[in-house]
Parts: C-alpha cells; sequence; structure tokens
C-alpha cells in the first residue's frame, strides 16, 4: 500500500533522523489498536536520496510480520529505485533489533544486491525513538559477514523474477503510450481506453492529467 506523502515530505535525505521524522509522522497517524500491530515499510530513494516513495509492505496479526525478496522490492524496481530504507515498528517501544530482525535484513541486503538495489539502512522505530542499523555500522558488518549469502537456484529466481517485472514495466508504459495516441484522436471515451488499455483509473487519470 501506497502512503501519500505531503510535498514537505516529499525530500531529500540527508540522514536516518530525516527518515525517522516521516516514519514517526506515519505511525502516528495509525489509531492505537493499528500501532499495537508490527509494520514493515520500504523507502525508495533516487539518486540523490531524494524519496521516490513509502509504500507499506506488511502489517502483522501480532507483534511480527513476514516479507519475501519479491514482495520487498517489486516497487523499487517498478518506480526504478536505485537504493531503498527499511522501517519497521517494534510495538513494545523496544528498538533494540531482535535475531530476526538481523536475519532478515542480511537476506534482504544480500538480495538487493542480485538486482542491484543498494540497501543503505533499516530503521527500528517506535513513536518516541529509533535505532538505525546503518548509523551502528551494522549495515557494513552484514554485507561482509558471509553468513547469509544467495545460493544458485535463489540467484536465478532473483534474476527471473527482476526480468519479469522489468517486462511488466515496460508493457504497463507501452500501454500509457497506447492510450495517449488514443486520446489524441479523440474517437473514443476516457473510460474505454482505460478497458482496451488495462490501465488503473488512477493511471488513467494521470495520463490524462500529463496530455493536458
Amino acid at each position: 500500500m501506497n502512503v501519500r506523502l505531503t510535498k514537505d515530505q516529499k525530500i531529500k535525505i540527508a540522514n536516518s533522523d530525516d527518515v525517522y521524522s516521516i516514519m514517526q509522522q506515519i505511525l502516528l497517524r495509525e489509531n492505537r489498536i493499528g500501532r499495537d500491530q508490527e509494520h514493515f515499510w520500504i523507502v525508495g530513494l533516487d539518486k540523490a536520496n531524494k524519496i521516490l516513495f513509502i509504500e507499506l509492505l506488511a502489517l502483522g496479526n501480532d507483534n511480527r510480520v513476514h516479507i519475501k525478496a519479491p514482495q520487498v522490492f517489486r516497487m523499487a524496481i517498478y518506480k526504478n529505485a536505485p537504493k531503498v530504507i527499511f522501517i519497521h515498528n517494534h510495538p513494545s517501544g523496544a528498538i533494540k533489533p531482535s535475531e530476526e530482525d538481523l536475519k532478515t535484513t542480511d537476506r534482504l541486503l544480500k538480495a538487493g544486491e542480485i538486482i542491484e538495489i543498494d540497501v543503505i539502512d533499516h530503521l527500528i522505530i517506535s513513536e518516541k525513538e529509533y535505532f538505525g542499523f546503518n548509523e551502528a555500522g551494522m549495515i557494513e558488518e552484514l554485507k561482509n559477514n558471509g553468513v547469509y549469502r544467495i545460493v544458485e537456484r535463489e540467484r536465478a529466481d532473483l534474476e527471473k523474477w527482476r526480468l519479469e517485472n522489468e517486462r511488466e514495466k515496460a508493457s504497463k508504459e507501452a500501454n500509457k503510450e497506447t492510450a495517449k495516441r488514443l486520446l489524441a484522436l479523440n474517437t473514443l471515451s476516457t473510460e474505454e481506453i482505460r478497458k482496451a488499455t488495462g490501465l488503473t483509473v488512477r493511471e488513467m487519470n494521470k495520463v490524462v492529467k500529463d496530455l493536458i
């Protein structure tokens, strides 16, 4: 689920404090019941560290979420984000990373290397404070620890998945170009063009907006 950002939040990230200030606001938007669940978000950045998107990837039914690499990196590939930051909350308020947090970060970091997306940080947040893996030197440690290594089967699966996403993205862009040409002809309604190209309502609205 995409998280809508204000203009003030679409900023260039300088450090972990910048990320936390935004994610703290997002967490506090949740009602008390929602904040008692563990959330896992991904922030996509461009080469200049400007935020491209924030997406909520998973919401735990208890104090734990379960995620897989394709689910994590799908939006980053679609949005051409070369860098990502992971964020998840600990409803207990304790921000020390668990063994599971370390294993998950290590696994996703190594998967990101295969598909050429750089995992630059992972923040564990509460309503009042955060722990940053990068500030603690743990991102570099995980990159070099040799504990989690992608085996050949996983490597092949990741590469296959990346190529499938690239093809899907190319197809979507082609459909948008087709919609633009059909709009220019002015022979079909916007809804007819949307259905013919398979675009979502939101995507079609953006195509129309771009032509205005």
